[in-house]
């Protein structure tokens, strides 16, 4: 199996493992958004840009993370990611090599990181004999995209750090024992690192607050704009007991809010059984490979919905009963990509701030091109869609089951109170 590292050369914290499955059972677990860069944010902003907006309403007293691809003396700090080519990969080119450990890199992005910011590490040299006189090493060729690598190959990609969109670079411990801590992930916080977060990710944040803790696992996804309770294992035999129950589904149950446009009839448990497909070229909608679509050919999913408390009117709210909006809880039974969004919006009760499936292909669009613009922003109501992870219960790797809550986050609390 090919093996890629990446770290930062500021001193600091180990780095924490990400999750090793694809969390598709958590349904907003896969983060994508179709603005092209392959990172799943959405703002639409190129990698490199320098200058980032705090989202509206953003608490000023939380460290957003806009100088955290800086050390302390303003310079930038170094990224490298480190590629190590396996027995089964060798022979390809080098930049076909590159490609299968960074996919989303297109080919002639992948021959400028070759040319620009890609060395090779050299093999340690082997002992030689005390009265042998050391020979004069010849300097290594630079790696060309046409390089055929060997198994044990060794390269670096290094780059300085870029500024990254702003985040809350904070989190509450809900749960702590020796062998896992149960979190209450802020909004807008990405769990891994992309083509935009490095710095501002949920990875880097816990490494940074647990430093003496080398074996961190994430053992399950929650998409960035999602809030709520996200498990880390403590250790390794932990993150396999952990991973895998929520991998199975296993003694796993997930309760999510959503805020939604409408008030729903859901006064009593109700059962919304709808199968949901990814959308492909042809279907009704702009977006091919994004939306999930429900109807006919799709795999089944499920998810259990009840109306805690249904809104009253908001005046100049711009969908909905006369602006209302009420608080869901939903319970995922199977678990698609984006199935509780895709769900409430098929109920025709969106929810509120979602700008995949709220406000038509074409919001979503220009958002992902022209990012969190003042009308757009006045259109989604919140900078980030209003679905809550409020309640986890899984398998503890010691035996018996671990429930933990997060409480309802202030801006979606402050929207229900409007």
């Amino acid at each position: 199996m090919s093996t890629s590292s990446t770290r930062s050369s500021a001193a600091g914290a180990p780095g924490v493992r990400d999750a090793d499955v694809d969390d598709t059972d958590d349904a907003e677990g896969t983060d994508v958004d179709g603005d092209g860069d392959g990172d799943g944010d959405g703002d639409g902003a190129p990698p490199g840009s320098a200058v980032y907006a705090l989202p509206p309403g953003a608490d000023l007293t939380l460290d957003w993370g806009l100088t955290s691809h800086l050390h302390p003396d303003g310079t930038s700090r170094l990224i490298e990611r480190h590629l190590h080519v396996p027995p089964e990969l060798a022979g390809l080119r080098l930049d076909h090599f590159v490609k299968t450990q960074i996919p989303r890199l297109s080919r002639t992005k992948i021959q400028d990181v070759i040319e620009t910011q890609l060395s090779r590490v050299a093999a340690p040299a082997a002992a030689a004999p005390a009265a042998a006189a050391p020979a004069a090493a010849a300097p290594a060729p630079a790696p060309k995209p046409a390089t055929i690598v060997a198994a044990g190959d060794h390269f670096v990609i290094r780059r300085p750090a870029r500024a990254e969109p702003p985040c809350p670079r904070a989190f509450t411990v809900l749960h702590a024992d020796p062998r896992l801590y149960v979190i209450d992930k802020p909004a807008l916080l990405p769990v891994h690192a992309s083509a935009k977060f490095y710095f501002n990710t949920l990875t880097r944040v816990l490494s940074e607050r647990f430093p003496d803790e080398p074996e961190l696992q994430i053992a399950h996804r929650l998409d960035r704009e999602t809030s709520g309770c996200l498990v880390v294992a403590r250790d390794r035999r932990a993150a396999v007991v952990v991973k895998q129950a929520f991998a199975t589904k296993l003694a796993v149950r997930k309760e999510y809010l959503a805020v939604v446009h409408g008030e729903p009839p859901w006064t009593t448990e109700t059962t919304l059984d709808l199968p949901l497909r990814l959308a492909v070229p042809g279907d009704p909608t702009r977006l091919p490979h994004v939306r999930m679509l429900p109807g006919p050919g799709g795999l089944p999913a499920i998810t259990k919905v009840t109306v805690l408390r249904a809104g009253d009117a908001v005046s100049g709210a711009p969908r909905g009963r006369a602006g209302a909006y009420s608080l869901v809880r939903c319970v995922l039974v199977t678990g698609r990509q984006h199935q509780i969004r895709a769900h409430l919006a098929a109920a025709g009760y969106p929810i509120v701030g979602d700008k995949l499936y709220a406000h038509g292909d074409d919001a979503f669009i220009r958002y992902c091109d022209e990012g969190l613009v003042p009308d757009l922003a006045a259109r989604f109501i919140l900078p980030r869609h209003a679905l809550h992870a409020a309640r986890v219960t899984f398998p503890h790797p010691d035996g018996g089951t671990v429930t933990a809550e997060a409480p309802l986050p202030a801006d979606l609390a402050a929207l229900l109170a409007a």
